[in-house]
């Protein structure tokens, strides 16, 4: 009887959790496809009475491209190639940097090893708004805001730390006979890490890609402020906008909503094996 009722129990909360998380996907789904007299009308629909595509065909230049004296499919394609371009350059570069920083902090040997790492981790700690002013500060000397290369950089700095530790985590779980083996047979350091170490490592690598990718991705307040104009401005800074002072446009934004979500929602379901074993992968030695 008790098992029964932990299992009920489980199984209710599972259901709960589950609810809780799809309710807003599935009210934004619904929203989109839903007509703007619906959506402002005050009975309210849990299915869309009519369904209509004219939200998205706003967004995709198909037949009325207009809403709010906008251009929304010019904007929205602007913001869809600038949350990619900034959100794969940055888990490029923090994933590159990871493979070959974790490295360092496990093989080899030079003074202060644990001090830096430990430094360097703790500021992935610091609230991102409390460095905000400086870092202005310091990306208008270099003329770096509203730019691909200081918004990205930005990203590589918030979300480097995790990928950092992670690696470590992974490489301190690999034996270290096979790189012994390696330097036997004369392979160098660099290549031992490249075509030896780094197959071994990938599912800690591809982890680490998703766990940066879906942080830029997601980002809002560093774009808000480094990101001022449609040159690099992401979705997640766009979409809002479709709310102006005299008139938001519902089917809109939750069209668009439900757009920027694909990638994020495609990643998690094809690559979810690899982030759990990338995660899990420095936890046994």
């Amino acid at each position: 009887m008790q098992t029964a009722l932990r299992r009920f129990g489980l199984a209710l909360g599972c259901a709960i959790l589950v609810l809780w998380s799809l309710l807003p996907v599935y009210w934004a789904l619904v929203t989109s496809l839903t007509p703007t007299p619906d959506i402002n009308s005050s009975t309210l629909h849990f299915f869309p009475q009519t369904i209509t595509l004219d939200h998205y065909a706003k967004l995709f230049g198909i037949g009325q491209t207009m809403a709010n004296d906008m251009v929304v499919w010019q904007q929205f394609r602007a913001a869809l190639v600038n949350s990619l371009i900034t959100s794969l350059a940055a888990t490029i570069i923090c994933v590159v940097l990871a493979a070959a920083g974790g490295y360092a902090f496990v093989r080899l040997h030079f003074p202060g090893r644990s001090v830096i790492f430990t430094i360097v981790v703790a500021t992935f700690a610091i609230p991102g708004y409390t460095v905000l002013i400086p870092l202005y500060r310091i990306m208008t000397s270099l003329r770096l805001v509203d730019t691909y290369t200081g918004v990205t950089l930005i990203y590589v700095s918030a979300f480097l730390p995790l990928a950092l530790w992670l690696m470590r985590s992974v490489y301190q779980s690999l034996p270290i006979a096979i790189e012994e083996a390696a330097q036997i047979d004369g392979a160098s350091r660099l290549y031992t890490l490249v075509w030896i170490v780094m197959p071994v490592a990938a599912p800690g690598l591809v982890a680490a890609a998703i766990i940066t990718f879906l942080g830029a991705w997601g980002m809002y307040m560093v774009p808000l402020i480094f990101s001022p104009t449609m040159a690099t401005k992401p979705l997640t800074i766009l979409v809002p906008e479709f709310a102006t002072k005299n008139f938001v446009d519902f089917g809109l934004i939750n069209a668009a909503g439900s757009i920027a979500i694909i990638v994020p929602t495609l990643i998690v379901i094809f690559l979810n094996r690899y982030l759990v074993s990338g995660l899990v992968a420095g936890s046994v030695k």
